[in-house]
């Protein structure tokens, strides 16, 4: 049975999605309801996996991996690829894509001899193309 998120549901998950470490208690002053009430939300849309998890979003910048890359791949060897992407530090996020280039992998470096490193370890594997992303215009948007 598919489960139908009303406005309710989208309020506590945008309070959540905003800040996962909110308590009960704020959400339900938030969403008028009482706290059992919220908790029991916020378990159905869990055990539905509408909620699939709660995460920390780190400042990489303040971590010294400020550079960010999205490199658009061709390959024919794509577990391989995979295999490599699983493996490498500098690789956050690897997505299988249509059209020329079968994989967009984000990569978060240090300095930018760092991702020349990285790529010419990609090279064996396919043909690539970069993009230096120069500031972060929308990230983590809140979708609800």
């Amino acid at each position: 049975m598919e489960y139908l998120i009303d406005d309710v549901d989208r309020k506590i998950m945008q309070l959540l999605q905003h800040n996962a470490r909110m308590p009960i208690s704020q959400i339900s002053k938030e969403v008028s309801m009482s706290q059992p009430s919220v908790k029991e939300r916020i378990l159905k849309l869990e055990e539905r996996n509408i909620i699939a998890g709660y995460s920390a979003v780190f400042n990489l910048r303040n971590l010294n991996r400020g550079t960010t890359t999205f490199i658009l791949f061709k390959t024919e060897h794509c577990q391989v690829i995979v295999d490599f992407c699983e493996s490498a530090r500098e690789v956050t996020d690897l997505y299988r894509i249509s059209g020329e280039y079968n994989y967009l992998i984000k990569v978060q470096t240090t300095t930018i001899e760092e991702l020349a490193q990285f790529q010419d370890a990609l090279t064996k594997f396919g043909v690539s193309k970069s993009h230096i992303s120069m500031k972060n215009m929308i990230e983590n948007r809140i979708l609800l």
